[in-house]
């Protein structure tokens, strides 16, 4: 292969290829050691790793070297070897290593926190700069990353000038034609890849860690970018549209509901008997929360005694399963009661109409409606979707502003409100006291007030004020948990002063798992979510042991306040789901799960179903065979949320 760099032009390009071979494979192997304790060591599996790690990343060689490649072809001959040449090609060659070094390098500190290639996840928070950056120089040592990362660009350019590549690039002793042979070579192989190569080639194991380390990180990044809205349709398993949308009507009607006569449509009335009661209602969020971290689920470090304790005074839901992995994904989940879409969540996606979510419910009911982040809510797109679905803003913005179209209105959350922020946002004590305030301001109206609160504390780098609990913080995980949890105890000994507190509900669940990795494709304990409605009045504390999902919380909230309504929403009732009708919808980016009692079904892009008997004490899942039935469920489930989505059936007023 190297034979057709050895024209002087460039030669450059051979110095590129084996530094990079090098910087990878080192990636890969430090990748690997830090998974030992998730593979099961097999010399076989450990050579086609490695195998296919190198084809993948000769395919990222291909994107690499090709546009330098025609520059090298394409500039002038008659100016090879000016100082502005040297200058371009001396620039180039450097920002290209430096680019390759710190991929490399964030892809340890991507893996640590997610346990994959880059992703969807790494496409995103490219576009929320400020975010990733502050969040980077607060959790790790910029400094000398960076002198790290300007010391191995060093090396990698003096090795370059020990072997005379530049020198060599800078001479003018090839005929166009000849200097053709590299750039069309690497051009049919960079064709190849590009239009016959899917990442997913490369997931050929049982273990997803060694799906993961076998992928090119570069690779994975730039599939996951083309790829960020899967087409349903074309990716995965379908069944006649006629046919889900009968099944799935009658799966999401078998409580009695009546439903509308489109046969497209799973828009219903809901009827519940007895008086309808509208109290004040508060959603907290906790960011990361995990079942785990509970002594309920066994943790016995007594990392949560407040939301352990609220649990005990609540309806406490102990089998219900988060929708997704990411925030927007829980936002999706629990505002428009949906199973997951492939590719990104609809929180990310343009709206040009009001979406039909539990929003749309509180609005025909009166609510005041107002969605809280201790963040810049323009972080993935969380202000607008809210804002475009009627909610008023309160995030840590600079300024007020109207929104004439939908006559919302943004409040900031003031410098004078801040005690500590960090890059996600102000501490969870801060937006606790400025939800305190804005509810007395809203319980001054008369009118009742449906809260959305997003806490954030519980996340990397996980930093919080200092001197109040008994880890400093910064230092992990733990700390953060326990802060969050400090901070929630404080936000109810202030709110049961106030005078609106006795008529108000609070609805608190997580957003998604702080640990989604495992094993197997879906790791099924990953997404156990404490959920819990508290203050409700007339109504027992008690345990509730049935299979569910975020997107069940509200309709069953509002089935205790007695409400009749119309709605769009996938969500049930949890009170009255019997044993055949209990489920959990569990995915990430590209598998779309459904958890029925010991069974996991996972659709996966490739248009195949997997089935597997799940061990919910173990978490252990063995792959087996199901029936028509249940592949039935869960296509119709998946294939009609898909299809309302992009036909506009999910919006407020249909089409």
């Amino acid at each position: 292969m190297f034979k057709i760099f050895n024209l002087k032009r460039f030669s450059l390009l051979k110095t590129l290829i084996i530094s990079f071979v090098f910087l990878s494979l080192a990636i890969r192997i430090i990748l690997y050691l830090k998974s030992l304790n998730s593979i099961d060591f097999s010399m076989v599996h450990l050579l086609k790793i490695f195998g296919i790690g190198l084809f993948f990343d000769v395919g990222v060689l291909s994107y690499t070297c090709f546009f330098f490649a025609l520059y090298l072809w394409l500039f002038p001959s008659k100016f090879h070897g000016s100082t502005l040449d040297k200058i371009l090609i001396k620039f180039i060659y450097s920002l290209l290593f430096f680019c390759l070094i710190f991929s490399f390098l964030a892809e340890i500190t991507f893996w640590n926190e997610y346990q994959r290639r880059f992703n969807f996840i790494a496409v995103d928070y490219l576009l929320y700069t400020y975010e990733v950056v502050e969040n980077i120089h607060e959790s790790y040592p910029l400094p000398i990353l960076l002198s790290v990362i300007i010391f191995l660009c060093y090396l990698c350019i003096k090795f370059t000038k020990q072997k005379g590549a530049f020198e060599l690039s800078y001479k003018n002793s090839e005929g166009f034609l000849k200097k053709s042979i590299p750039v069309f070579f690497i051009g049919i192989i960079l064709t190849g890849y590009h239009f016959g190569i899917q990442n997913k080639d490369a997931e050929i194991f049982q273990n997803r860690y060694e799906n993961e380390l076998s992928k090119s990180g570069l690779y994975s990044f730039f599939a996951a970018f083309k790829s960020n809205e899967l087409n349903y349709d074309e990716f995965y398993t379908k069944i006649p549209k006629d046919s889900a949308f009968k099944k799935v009507r009658s799966l999401v009607s078998t409580q009695g509901d009546l439903l509308n006569s489109k046969k497209k449509s799973i828009r219903r009335k809901i009827f519940n008997s007895g008086k309808s009661t509208y109290p004040n209602i508060i959603f907290i969020g906790l960011e990361s929360m995990s079942a785990r971290f509970m002594r309920r689920f066994g943790n016995t470090e007594n990392w949560t005694p407040t939301i352990d304790s609220l649990a005990n005074e609540s309806l406490f839901y102990t089998n219900l399963y988060a929708l997704g992995t990411r925030t927007i994904r829980g936002i999706e989940g629990i505002t428009l009661a949906i199973p997951p879409t492939p590719g990104r969540s609809i929180v990310k996606r343009k709206q040009t109409n009001p979406l039909f979510t539990i929003g749309s419910i509180f609005k025909e009911k009166g609510y005041l409606r107002t969605f809280f982040y201790g963040g810049d809510g323009h972080f993935d797109n969380m202000n607008n979707y809210f804002e475009n679905n009627g909610f008023d803003i309160v995030d840590r913005k600079k300024k007020y502003r109207i929104n004439k179209p939908f006559n919302t209105k943004r409040i900031a959350i003031k410098d004078d409100e801040v005690s500590f922020e960090n890059a996600w946002g102000v501490c969870d004590e801060d937006i606790y006291n400025k939800l305190l305030k804005i509810a007395d301001t809203q319980h001054q109206t008369g009118r009742p007030f449906f809260n959305f609160v997003m806490n954030n504390s519980n996340h990397h780098p996980y930093t919080y004020p200092d001197n109040k609990i008994n880890i400093p913080s910064g230092k992990g995980r733990e700390g953060a948990v326990k802060y969050a949890d400090l901070a929630l105890k404080k936000f109810f000994e202030k709110a049961r002063k106030k005078p609106w507190f006795k008529n108000t509900v609070f609805v608190i669940m997580s957003d998604h798992c702080a640990y989604s990795a495992g094993r197997t494709e879906i790791n099924v304990k990953s997404y156990h979510i404490p959920a819990m409605i508290y203050n409700l009045q007339d109504t027992k504390p008690k345990e509730i042991d049935k299979l569910c999902s975020q997107m069940d919380i509200f309709p069953t909230l509002f089935g205790y306040l007695n409400w009749n309504y119309t709605t769009n929403l996938y969500g049930q009732d949890i009170r009255k789901m019997k044993l055949e009708n209990e489920r959990a919808f569990i995915a990430n980016y590209q598998k779309l799960g459904l958890l029925k009692r010991d069974k996991l079904l996972i659709l996966n892009s490739d248009q195949e179903v997997n089935y597997y008997n799940w061990n919910r004490e173990k978490n252990i899942l063995q792959k087996t065979k199901a029936g028509p039935l249940l592949s039935k469920e869960i296509i119709s489930y998946y294939q009609t949320a898909y299809h309302m989505y992009k036909s506009g059936g999910l919006f407020e007023k249909q089409p």
